[in-house]
């Protein structure tokens, strides 16, 4: 079982990445194969609605290593309401053939109270796309306050739902895409 991590925030020391990393390992732990897709790595276009980025190899990276998966951890920084125009556009460089049957699970951090805004977005997103959305997801709210300095989650409940996340996420792959 393949899954693959992308978080749609290019800040250096971003609580998305914090989250994403958080909830790879413990998906990782399970016994799943995980690999993180570091936009801040990448070059990207804006998607133009074509299909053809010659000049952009970090496209086809993405659309080969999403293919390839069997599910994805999408995490993103709730902006103005809604996912990260990043994750957004990565998501459009993408079609139904790298994106169908997915098994997906959503982080969402922001920086006021936790609301479930961009989660919804990006279940409606996936929904769309054929990809299979579990119900678990995480929203951290006030991220500012929820890591301590090495990166780790100070609410214990919280901890424990990313437990439940990463055990739904590899429990539904296994069901859905009939992997170990």
């Amino acid at each position: 079982m393949k899954i693959v991590g992308i978080a749609g925030s290019l800040r250096n020391e971003s609580y998305t990445h914090k989250a994403l990393g958080i909830a790879v390992q413990r998906v990782a732990a399970l016994g799943a194969e995980v690999e993180i897709l570091d936009l801040r790595k990448m070059k990207l276009p804006f998607c133009d609605g074509g299909d053809e980025f010659p000049e952009y190899p970090d496209v086809k990276k993405l659309q080969e290593t999403v293919k390839q998966a069997d599910g994805l951890i999408l995490a993103t920084p709730e902006y103005h309401g809604g996912m990260s125009g990043v994750l957004k556009n990565v998501l459009d460089l993408m079609s139904f053939e790298e994106l169908s049957d997915k098994v997906v699970g959503n982080i969402s951090i922001l920086g006021g109270q936790s609301n479930s805004n961009s989660l919804n977005q990006m279940r409606i997103v996936m929904r769309w796309v054929h990809a299979w959305v579990i119900p678990e997801q995480i929203a951290i709210g006030q991220a500012w306050k929820a890591f301590d300095k090495e990166g780790k989650l100070l609410d214990a409940k919280l901890s424990e739902r990313v437990d439940k996340f990463a055990q739904s996420l590899v429990e539904n792959t296994k069901k859905l895409r009939g992997v170990g």
